[in-house]
């Protein structure tokens, strides 16, 4: 049951993910309202044209690999730093936001710890 709860959470977490580049790419999703100090941090980002297209790309390859049983140990850890980066910036910029932002961090979170052993070599 426990194999079955984790192929879903991961499989549901890069579909999440998938979606969330893809959208940095086309934009078909409506923006939320957002504060007029977000906007400044958004038009920021707008400005250096390389970030959107960057986590985009990162959030979909990550999205991807974590969706293949094989290769999901590499995509929790080419998804996590953008999965920290979302965090810091709902803590930050929009606290409201974050219950979505943390149970994809949990998920990631329980990726890397199933799939703990494949990353010693990085740490020895």
């Amino acid at each position: 049951m426990k194999n079955k709860i984790f192929f879903a959470a991961a499989l549901l977490f890069g579909l999440v993910m998938i979606n969330s580049g893809l959208n940095k790419f086309f934009g078909y999703m409506p923006m939320p309202e957002v504060s007029p100090e977000m906007m400044t941090v958004l038009m920021a980002f707008g400005t250096t044209k390389w970030i959107f297209p960057l986590v985009g790309l990162a959030e979909i390859v990550g999205g991807i690999l974590i969706a293949i049983p094989r290769y999901r140990a590499l995509g929790a850890i080419v998804i996590f730093p953008v999965m920290v980066g979302i965090l810091v910036h709902h803590l930050v910029h929009d606290i409201a936001g974050i219950g979505l932002g943390l149970v994809l961090f949990a998920i990631n979170l329980w990726v890397i710890i199933e799939h703990r052993k494949k990353y010693q070599p990085m740490v020895e």
